[in-house]
Parts: C-alpha cells; structure tokens; sequence
C-alpha cells in the first residue's frame, strides 16, 4: 500500500460562502441606493411614504443597508470573514426581526417602545429581515470545498510486503551440506573395516590351520 508523506488538507479556491456574502453585499448597496433615490436625505430617521414596493424605509434605514453591502464585500475576499460577516447578518437581523415583531405588535412587551420607530419598519420589512437573518446563518454554516495538498519534493513510501519462498537454490544449499556429511560418514566406515579386518582374521583362524 502506497502512500504520502506530507499530505495536507486546506481549504482553496473561491468558497461558496463568499460568493454569497458578495451577492448580498451588491444587494444591500443596491437597495439602499434605491431607497436614498425614492426619499432623499430629508426626514433621516421620520416616516415616510413613499417606499419601494411593501417594503417602507427612511434614510437611516437605507443608510444601514448601505453599510450592510460594504461590510459584505469587503469580508467577501475570505472565507473565514466570509462566515463572520453571515453570523454578522444573523445576529444583527434576528435582532430586527424580533423589534419588528415587538412594533407590530406581535409580542405585547416592548422594551424599546419608548424609542418609537426611528427605521420606519412595517409589517413587510419584519419578515424581509427574518429572511435575511436566514441568508446569514446560511452563509456562515456552508460548508467550505477543501482539496489535499501533496508536496513535489515528498515521496511516496510503499509499505513492505513479506512473502516466505523457498528457492531451488536452497534445496541445493541443503543438499550440498547433507552430501559431504553422507560421504564422511561412509569413509569412516569403511576405514574402520579396513583397521579392524587383519585383527579379526587372526583372531577367527583355528590353530591347527596355521602354515
């Protein structure tokens, strides 16, 4: 089994999360300019009427929503500012989703109702921002594309494999150190026959056969 020495995981190229924090970014400086175009700069933070669409607004509200876009594209260049700007959208338009609701009076207990309505918020642009608080725990959670790294200069290492045979050449080396110990042993023999052979001739001859 082969593998590499140095091998890292890293998150590359553009991220899904900032394109979206982009996308909304030109989003709200577009909106906003909208808005500064339909109310001017008159009235900052009173009601007006004219709005765009359901949707009402007053120059601090479009104000805010320029800011919003800027922020948005200037953490767009990363993917970790990426995610922060998402949580920035989540945390800060919950927040209005939620005042929006106290307003309209969906939620009796107002803590802000001395501070009236300085955004001019209506029913409208309470769920706008319910949804933009989605958009921005969407952004945060996306999960990143991440590639793996190998460097050039690393090798790649195979494991090493055992494997047990037993060659022609070892029968042959067994054989060639059995061989000499058979012709020892019969050499030995025989010169012990040799030795001992006149002895026993001697020996087994009768007496009175001796010339």
């Amino acid at each position: 089994m082969a593998h590499a020495k140095g091998a890292r995981i890293r998150v590359r190229g553009l991220q899904p999360a900032q394109v979206l924090a982009g996308l909304a970014g030109i989003a709200f400086i577009i909106v906003g300019i909208i808005g500064f175009t339909r109310t001017g700069v008159g009235n900052f933070a009173g009601h007006h009427d004219a709005g765009l669409w359901r949707f009402s607004g007053n120059p601090l509200t479009s104000l805010v929503r320029v800011g919003t876009g800027v922020v948005g594209l200037l953490l767009a260049f990363g993917s970790g500012r990426a995610r922060t700007f998402g949580w920035l959208l989540f945390i800060g338009y919950g927040a209005l989703f939620v005042w929006g609701l106290m307003i309209d009076g969906l939620i009796s207990n107002n803590p802000f109702a001395t501070a009236g309505n300085p955004m001019d918020l209506g029913p409208a642009d309470t769920w706008l921002h319910l949804g933009v608080a989605a958009l921005g725990l969407l952004i945060a959670v996306f999960p990143a594309r991440r590639t793996i790294l190998v460097p050039e200069d690393d090798e790649v290492v195979d494991e090493p494999t055992v494997v047990e045979q037993r060659t022609d050449n070892d029968r042959v080396a067994v054989s060639d150190t059995e061989e000499p110990r058979r012709r020892s042993f019969l050499r030995r023999d025989r010169r012990d026959h040799t030795e001992r052979g006149p002895e026993v001739a001697r020996e087994e001859r009768p007496p009175g056969l001796a010339h």
